[in-house]
Protein backbone atom coordinates (compact mmCIF):
# COMPACT_ATOMS: atom_id res chain seq x y z
CA UNK A 1 0.00 0.00 0.00
CA UNK A 2 1.21 3.53 -1.15
CA UNK A 3 0.47 6.61 0.67
CA UNK A 4 0.79 10.33 -1.41
CA UNK A 5 0.42 13.41 0.63
CA UNK A 6 -0.37 16.30 -1.99
CA UNK A 7 -0.83 19.82 -1.58
CA UNK A 8 1.55 19.96 1.71
CA UNK A 9 2.81 23.36 3.49
CA UNK A 10 6.45 23.54 4.00
CA UNK A 11 7.84 20.94 5.12
CA UNK A 12 10.78 21.11 7.90
CA UNK A 13 12.95 18.06 6.69
CA UNK A 14 15.71 18.58 8.93
CA UNK A 15 17.84 16.90 6.07
CA UNK A 16 21.58 18.27 6.19
CA UNK A 17 24.64 15.93 5.69
CA UNK A 18 24.60 12.48 7.23
CA UNK A 19 20.99 11.60 9.39
CA UNK A 20 23.09 10.15 11.83
CA UNK A 21 25.24 12.57 13.10
CA UNK A 22 23.13 15.57 14.90
CA UNK A 23 22.86 19.13 14.22
CA UNK A 24 24.55 22.17 16.62
CA UNK A 25 25.03 25.88 16.89
CA UNK A 26 23.57 27.72 13.42
CA UNK A 27 22.84 24.95 11.20
CA UNK A 28 19.93 24.12 13.72
CA UNK A 29 18.01 27.07 12.46
CA UNK A 30 19.30 27.04 9.00
CA UNK A 31 15.52 27.24 7.48
CA UNK A 32 16.63 27.58 3.76
CA UNK A 33 18.51 24.63 4.16
CA UNK A 34 16.09 22.17 7.01
CA UNK A 35 13.00 23.38 5.07
CA UNK A 36 10.90 22.84 1.79
CA UNK A 37 8.41 25.95 0.72
CA UNK A 38 5.02 25.15 0.28
CA UNK A 39 3.64 23.26 -3.04
CA UNK A 40 5.20 20.35 -2.50
CA UNK A 41 4.03 16.29 -2.60
CA UNK A 42 5.50 13.56 -0.87
CA UNK A 43 5.45 9.83 -2.06
CA UNK A 44 5.65 6.59 0.55
CA UNK A 45 5.72 3.37 -0.25
CA UNK A 46 6.42 0.42 1.87
CA UNK A 47 6.73 2.84 4.65
CA UNK A 48 9.87 4.54 3.26
CA UNK A 49 9.97 8.21 1.44
CA UNK A 50 10.32 7.33 -2.19
CA UNK A 51 9.82 10.98 -3.86
CA UNK A 52 9.40 14.38 -2.43
CA UNK A 53 8.61 16.77 -5.53
CA UNK A 54 6.10 19.53 -6.38
CA UNK A 55 2.59 18.73 -5.84
CA UNK A 56 1.55 18.57 -9.44
CA UNK A 57 4.23 16.11 -10.58
CA UNK A 58 2.86 13.70 -8.08
CA UNK A 59 -0.29 13.68 -8.82
CA UNK A 60 0.44 13.92 -12.66
CA UNK A 61 2.63 10.32 -12.06
CA UNK A 62 0.72 8.62 -9.73
CA UNK A 63 -3.23 10.43 -9.31
CA UNK A 64 -5.05 12.45 -7.01
CA UNK A 65 -7.63 9.55 -5.89
CA UNK A 66 -7.60 7.07 -3.85
CA UNK A 67 -7.17 3.49 -5.28
CA UNK A 68 -6.76 -0.23 -4.03
CA UNK A 69 -3.25 0.49 -3.74
CA UNK A 70 -3.48 3.87 -3.45
CA UNK A 71 -4.28 6.66 -0.26
CA UNK A 72 -4.23 9.94 -1.13
CA UNK A 73 -4.39 12.77 1.64
CA UNK A 74 -4.69 16.41 0.40
CA UNK A 75 -2.94 18.40 2.95
CA UNK A 76 -4.73 21.71 2.07
CA UNK A 77 -1.45 23.28 2.82
CA UNK A 78 -0.97 21.94 6.24
CA UNK A 79 2.83 21.86 7.39
CA UNK A 80 4.68 19.01 7.64
CA UNK A 81 7.30 17.73 10.16
CA UNK A 82 9.07 14.95 11.27
CA UNK A 83 7.45 12.42 13.60
CA UNK A 84 9.26 12.80 17.25
CA UNK A 85 11.68 10.79 18.69
CA UNK A 86 11.41 10.62 22.86
CA UNK A 87 14.56 9.68 24.19
CA UNK A 88 14.27 9.45 27.62
CA UNK A 89 10.68 7.78 29.13
CA UNK A 90 10.05 5.78 32.30
CA UNK A 91 7.09 4.47 30.28
CA UNK A 92 6.20 1.01 32.29
CA UNK A 93 5.27 1.67 36.23
CA UNK A 94 2.08 1.12 38.25
CA UNK A 95 0.66 3.82 41.42
CA UNK A 96 -0.07 6.87 42.20
CA UNK A 97 2.32 9.72 43.46
CA UNK A 98 -0.01 12.83 43.03
CA UNK A 99 0.47 13.56 46.91
CA UNK A 100 3.74 14.74 46.39
CA UNK A 101 3.01 17.65 44.65
CA UNK A 102 1.60 19.04 48.21
CA UNK A 103 4.56 17.87 49.89
CA UNK A 104 6.91 19.84 47.32
CA UNK A 105 4.94 23.26 48.08
CA UNK A 106 5.80 22.28 52.06
CA UNK A 107 9.14 22.85 51.18
CA UNK A 108 10.26 19.26 50.67
CA UNK A 109 12.89 17.92 48.35
CA UNK A 110 12.78 15.26 46.52
CA UNK A 111 15.55 13.82 48.85
CA UNK A 112 13.00 14.62 51.44
CA UNK A 113 10.30 12.63 50.01
CA UNK A 114 12.80 10.09 49.32
CA UNK A 115 12.93 9.53 52.63
CA UNK A 116 9.69 9.19 54.24
CA UNK A 117 8.89 6.83 51.90
CA UNK A 118 7.58 8.24 48.54
CA UNK A 119 9.57 9.26 45.26
CA UNK A 120 11.11 6.11 43.29
CA UNK A 121 11.06 3.39 46.15
CA UNK A 122 6.82 3.96 46.58
CA UNK A 123 6.56 3.55 42.50
CA UNK A 124 8.68 0.25 43.31
CA UNK A 125 6.10 -1.25 45.77
CA UNK A 126 2.63 -0.69 43.30
CA UNK A 127 5.02 -1.60 39.99
CA UNK A 128 6.31 -4.74 42.02
CA UNK A 129 2.79 -6.04 42.95
CA UNK A 130 1.20 -4.96 39.43
CA UNK A 131 1.11 -8.03 37.20
CA UNK A 132 2.46 -8.20 33.56
CA UNK A 133 -1.13 -7.92 32.07
CA UNK A 134 -1.59 -4.34 34.34
CA UNK A 135 1.77 -3.03 32.60
CA UNK A 136 0.65 -3.68 29.58
CA UNK A 137 -2.11 -2.07 29.64
CA UNK A 138 -1.03 0.72 31.13
CA UNK A 139 1.56 0.89 28.51
CA UNK A 140 -0.69 0.89 25.63
CA UNK A 141 -2.90 3.62 26.58
CA UNK A 142 0.43 5.53 27.21
CA UNK A 143 1.27 5.05 23.79
CA UNK A 144 -1.51 6.10 22.16
CA UNK A 145 -1.59 8.49 24.42
CA UNK A 146 2.13 9.55 22.63
CA UNK A 147 1.08 8.72 19.37
CA UNK A 148 -1.70 10.96 19.35
CA UNK A 149 0.64 13.91 20.19
CA UNK A 150 3.23 12.93 17.47
CA UNK A 151 5.81 10.39 19.28
CA UNK A 152 6.86 8.11 16.25
CA UNK A 153 9.88 6.68 18.42
CA UNK A 154 9.97 6.64 22.10
CA UNK A 155 12.71 5.01 24.69
CA UNK A 156 11.29 3.37 27.58
CA UNK A 157 13.51 2.16 30.66
CA UNK A 158 12.82 -0.14 33.74
CA UNK A 159 13.98 1.05 36.90
CA UNK A 160 10.58 0.90 39.03
CA UNK A 161 11.31 -2.80 40.27
CA UNK A 162 14.84 -2.95 41.46
CA UNK A 163 14.49 -6.58 41.94
CA UNK A 164 15.51 -9.08 38.53
CA UNK A 165 12.25 -10.74 38.89
CA UNK A 166 10.41 -7.50 38.46
CA UNK A 167 13.06 -5.61 36.61
CA UNK A 168 12.80 -8.22 33.73
CA UNK A 169 8.75 -8.22 34.14
CA UNK A 170 9.29 -4.67 32.76
CA UNK A 171 11.43 -5.08 30.38
CA UNK A 172 9.66 -8.24 29.31
CA UNK A 173 6.45 -5.82 29.14
CA UNK A 174 8.56 -3.03 27.10
CA UNK A 175 9.81 -6.15 24.76
CA UNK A 176 5.76 -7.09 23.93
CA UNK A 177 4.59 -3.67 23.25
CA UNK A 178 7.78 -3.33 20.87
CA UNK A 179 6.81 -6.07 18.78
CA UNK A 180 2.81 -5.22 19.33
CA UNK A 181 3.08 -1.14 18.56
CA UNK A 182 3.41 0.63 15.60
CA UNK A 183 6.10 2.91 16.82
CA UNK A 184 9.38 2.26 17.51
CA UNK A 185 10.09 1.01 21.69
CA UNK A 186 13.35 0.87 22.49
CA UNK A 187 14.27 -0.86 25.93
CA UNK A 188 16.59 0.77 28.39
CA UNK A 189 17.96 -1.71 31.23
CA UNK A 190 17.67 0.89 34.57
CA UNK A 191 17.84 -1.66 37.52
CA UNK A 192 20.12 1.25 39.07
CA UNK A 193 17.51 4.15 39.34
CA UNK A 194 17.88 3.80 43.17
CA UNK A 195 18.86 1.21 46.16
CA UNK A 196 15.75 -1.02 47.40
CA UNK A 197 14.64 -0.80 50.77
CA UNK A 198 16.80 -2.85 53.72
CA UNK A 199 19.92 -2.97 51.32
CA UNK A 200 22.85 -1.40 51.52
CA UNK A 201 24.26 0.68 48.62
CA UNK A 202 27.76 -1.51 48.36
CA UNK A 203 24.68 -5.21 48.30
CA UNK A 204 22.73 -3.64 45.95
CA UNK A 205 25.43 -2.43 43.46
CA UNK A 206 27.32 -6.09 43.93
CA UNK A 207 24.12 -7.57 43.46
CA UNK A 208 23.64 -5.55 40.12
CA UNK A 209 26.54 -6.59 38.67
CA UNK A 210 26.52 -10.33 39.35
CA UNK A 211 22.88 -11.34 39.38
CA UNK A 212 20.50 -8.64 38.01
CA UNK A 213 22.96 -8.11 35.21
CA UNK A 214 23.20 -11.50 33.53
CA UNK A 215 19.68 -12.26 34.16
CA UNK A 216 18.32 -9.26 31.70
CA UNK A 217 21.73 -10.08 29.18
CA UNK A 218 20.16 -13.56 29.17
CA UNK A 219 16.47 -12.55 28.53
CA UNK A 220 17.61 -10.33 25.77
CA UNK A 221 15.00 -7.75 26.10
CA UNK A 222 17.26 -4.80 26.60
CA UNK A 223 20.02 -2.52 24.49
CA UNK A 224 20.74 0.14 26.64
CA UNK A 225 21.16 0.26 30.44
CA UNK A 226 21.01 3.26 32.34
CA UNK A 227 22.20 4.95 35.90
CA UNK A 228 20.61 7.36 38.31
CA UNK A 229 24.08 9.04 39.02
CA UNK A 230 23.52 11.61 41.10
CA UNK A 231 24.79 12.38 45.42
CA UNK A 232 22.03 10.39 47.47
CA UNK A 233 21.44 7.62 44.63
CA UNK A 234 24.81 6.08 42.91
CA UNK A 235 28.22 7.69 43.57
CA UNK A 236 30.58 7.79 40.19
CA UNK A 237 32.44 5.23 41.16
CA UNK A 238 29.57 2.60 41.48
CA UNK A 239 28.44 4.00 37.98
CA UNK A 240 31.50 3.11 36.16
CA UNK A 241 31.55 -0.43 37.69
CA UNK A 242 27.64 -0.79 37.01
CA UNK A 243 28.33 1.22 33.25
CA UNK A 244 31.99 -1.07 32.69
CA UNK A 245 30.25 -4.51 33.62
CA UNK A 246 27.32 -3.81 31.26
CA UNK A 247 29.86 -2.70 28.31
CA UNK A 248 31.26 -6.26 28.64
CA UNK A 249 27.79 -7.78 27.45
CA UNK A 250 27.66 -5.28 24.59
CA UNK A 251 25.30 -2.60 26.14
CA UNK A 252 25.18 1.30 25.58
CA UNK A 253 24.95 3.69 28.35
CA UNK A 254 22.51 6.31 28.62
CA UNK A 255 23.01 7.72 31.87
CA UNK A 256 20.88 10.08 34.41
CA UNK A 257 23.39 12.80 35.36
CA UNK A 258 23.66 16.24 37.06
CA UNK A 259 19.97 16.70 38.09
CA UNK A 260 20.37 18.37 40.94
CA UNK A 261 23.78 19.84 41.82
CA UNK A 262 26.98 19.08 39.24
CA UNK A 263 28.58 15.86 40.15
CA UNK A 264 30.66 15.34 37.33
CA UNK A 265 28.18 12.71 35.76
CA UNK A 266 28.19 14.47 32.15
CA UNK A 267 32.10 14.11 32.43
CA UNK A 268 31.67 10.69 33.63
CA UNK A 269 28.90 10.07 30.93
CA UNK A 270 31.18 11.03 28.36
CA UNK A 271 34.81 9.14 29.52
CA UNK A 272 32.47 5.83 29.69
CA UNK A 273 31.21 6.55 25.94
CA UNK A 274 27.58 7.02 27.00
CA UNK A 275 24.92 8.05 24.19
CA UNK A 276 23.75 10.48 26.13
CA UNK A 277 24.22 11.95 29.87
CA UNK A 278 20.03 13.54 30.42
CA UNK A 279 18.60 16.06 32.85
CA UNK A 280 22.05 17.73 32.59
CA UNK A 281 20.73 20.92 34.20
CA UNK A 282 23.70 21.59 36.56
CA UNK A 283 27.07 20.83 34.25
CA UNK A 284 29.68 22.52 34.19
CA UNK A 285 30.45 24.40 30.57
CA UNK A 286 33.76 22.36 30.17
CA UNK A 287 32.00 18.88 30.66
CA UNK A 288 29.57 20.07 27.72
CA UNK A 289 32.36 21.00 25.45
CA UNK A 290 33.56 17.39 26.75
CA UNK A 291 30.75 15.64 25.95
CA UNK A 292 30.08 17.02 22.56
CA UNK A 293 33.52 16.40 21.50
CA UNK A 294 33.24 12.49 22.90
CA UNK A 295 30.15 12.31 20.88
CA UNK A 296 28.11 12.39 24.34
CA UNK A 297 24.42 13.72 23.74
CA UNK A 298 23.29 16.01 25.98
CA UNK A 299 19.68 15.52 26.67
CA UNK A 300 17.29 18.41 28.84
CA UNK A 301 14.49 17.61 30.34
CA UNK A 302 12.66 20.54 31.18
CA UNK A 303 8.79 19.15 32.36
CA UNK A 304 10.96 17.98 35.14
CA UNK A 305 12.36 21.05 36.93
CA UNK A 306 8.64 22.43 35.78
CA UNK A 307 6.24 19.68 37.99
CA UNK A 308 8.95 20.08 40.67
CA UNK A 309 8.65 23.69 40.93
CA UNK A 310 12.41 24.50 40.24
CA UNK A 311 13.52 27.18 37.82
CA UNK A 312 13.82 26.31 34.24
CA UNK A 313 17.55 27.11 33.66
CA UNK A 314 18.94 24.68 31.24
CA UNK A 315 21.24 26.69 29.16
CA UNK A 316 19.70 25.72 26.00
CA UNK A 317 20.66 29.14 24.18
CA UNK A 318 24.10 28.64 24.98
CA UNK A 319 24.62 24.79 24.22
CA UNK A 320 23.33 26.91 20.83
CA UNK A 321 25.97 29.86 20.72
CA UNK A 322 28.68 27.16 21.65
CA UNK A 323 27.79 24.62 19.04
CA UNK A 324 27.27 22.02 21.79
CA UNK A 325 25.06 19.17 21.11
CA UNK A 326 21.89 18.72 22.67
CA UNK A 327 18.15 16.99 22.79
CA UNK A 328 15.03 17.90 24.29
CA UNK A 329 12.54 14.96 25.40
CA UNK A 330 9.50 14.02 27.90
CA UNK A 331 11.05 12.18 31.03
CA UNK A 332 7.23 10.88 31.29
CA UNK A 333 7.55 9.09 35.20
CA UNK A 334 5.70 9.31 38.06
CA UNK A 335 6.17 12.69 38.98
CA UNK A 336 6.01 14.05 35.37
CA UNK A 337 3.24 12.53 34.14
CA UNK A 338 3.90 14.26 29.88
CA UNK A 339 3.86 12.36 27.15
CA UNK A 340 3.81 16.06 25.26
CA UNK A 341 6.76 16.55 23.60
CA UNK A 342 4.69 19.81 22.07
CA UNK A 343 5.00 20.96 25.72
CA UNK A 344 8.66 20.78 25.94
CA UNK A 345 8.63 23.00 22.65
CA UNK A 346 7.00 25.28 24.53
CA UNK A 347 9.06 25.11 27.60
CA UNK A 348 11.84 25.26 25.45
CA UNK A 349 10.66 28.56 23.21
CA UNK A 350 8.49 30.23 25.74
CA UNK A 351 11.01 30.07 29.03
CA UNK A 352 14.67 28.95 27.41
CA UNK A 353 14.61 31.23 24.16
CA UNK A 354 14.96 28.71 21.75
CA UNK A 355 14.05 29.01 18.18
CA UNK A 356 10.64 26.59 17.32
CA UNK A 357 13.03 25.34 14.33
CA UNK A 358 16.37 24.83 16.76
CA UNK A 359 13.64 22.86 19.34
CA UNK A 360 12.60 20.45 16.36
CA UNK A 361 16.12 19.64 15.65
CA UNK A 362 16.54 18.76 19.14
CA UNK A 363 13.08 16.57 19.58
CA UNK A 364 13.63 14.95 16.08
CA UNK A 365 16.82 14.44 14.30
CA UNK A 366 19.04 14.72 17.33
CA UNK A 367 17.72 12.43 19.81
CA UNK A 368 17.31 9.55 16.61
CA UNK A 369 21.01 9.80 16.33
CA UNK A 370 21.08 8.06 20.26
CA UNK A 371 18.98 5.31 19.01
CA UNK A 372 20.51 4.36 15.93
CA UNK A 373 19.74 0.52 14.74
CA UNK A 374 22.25 -1.51 12.66
CA UNK A 375 20.32 -0.42 9.29
CA UNK A 376 21.41 3.76 9.65
CA UNK A 377 19.28 3.99 6.31
CA UNK A 378 16.08 3.85 8.63
CA UNK A 379 17.28 6.37 11.33
CA UNK A 380 14.59 8.16 11.71
CA UNK A 381 14.25 11.77 12.37
CA UNK A 382 14.30 13.78 9.32
CA UNK A 383 12.29 13.75 5.99
CA UNK A 384 14.63 12.60 3.28
CA UNK A 385 14.24 10.02 0.10
CA UNK A 386 14.99 6.75 1.03
CA UNK A 387 14.43 7.09 5.01
CA UNK A 388 11.69 6.26 7.12
CA UNK A 389 7.94 7.53 6.33
CA UNK A 390 7.79 8.70 10.26
CA UNK A 391 5.80 12.46 9.81
CA UNK A 392 3.60 14.79 11.25
CA UNK A 393 0.92 16.84 9.40
CA UNK A 394 0.12 19.77 11.66
CA UNK A 395 -2.96 21.93 12.28
CA UNK A 396 -1.54 24.62 10.70
CA UNK A 397 -0.24 26.27 7.99
CA UNK A 398 3.13 26.97 9.80
CA UNK A 399 5.64 24.66 11.03
CA UNK A 400 6.24 26.95 14.06
CA UNK A 401 3.04 25.91 15.25
CA UNK A 402 4.64 22.80 16.57
CA UNK A 403 5.09 23.87 19.67
CA UNK A 404 3.12 27.20 19.94
CA UNK A 405 -0.15 25.39 21.28
CA UNK A 406 0.91 24.51 25.71
CA UNK A 407 -2.08 22.83 26.76
CA UNK A 408 -3.27 21.22 23.73
CA UNK A 409 -2.73 18.95 20.21
CA UNK A 410 -1.21 20.57 17.14
CA UNK A 411 -0.91 17.56 15.54
CA UNK A 412 -3.84 17.06 12.71
CA UNK A 413 -1.85 13.66 11.40
CA UNK A 414 0.26 10.76 12.88
CA UNK A 415 2.08 9.02 10.36
CA UNK A 416 4.35 5.79 11.30
CA UNK A 417 6.53 3.94 8.44
CA UNK A 418 3.94 5.37 5.91
CA UNK A 419 0.70 4.58 8.26
CA UNK A 420 -1.81 6.90 9.18
CA UNK A 421 -2.21 6.12 12.80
Amino acid sequence: MSLLLLNTGPIATIDNGDPTIPLTGSDMSDTETLTLPSGNGVFIENGIIKKIEQSDCLSNEFGSEDTKDLTVIDCNYQAIIPGFVDSHTHLLWDGDRSNEMQLRQQGLTYSDIANLGGGINKTVEFTRNAPLEKLLALGRNRIERAVNLGITTIECKSGYGLDIESEIKLLKASNILSGTSLVDIHSTWLGAHDIPKGVKAGDYVESLISEQLPAVVEQGYAKYCDVFCEPGWFTLEQTEDIVKAAKTYGFTPRLHVDEFVDGNGLQLAAELGAVSGDHVGHSSDEAREYATKSGTMQTFLPGTPYVLGHHLNSPLRRCVDNNWQFSLATDFNPNCQTLSIPFVGSLATHRLNLTPLEALVAVTRNPATTLLDSTNSLVPGSIREGGPADLLILNSQHIDAWCQMPGDNPIHHTIKSGLIL
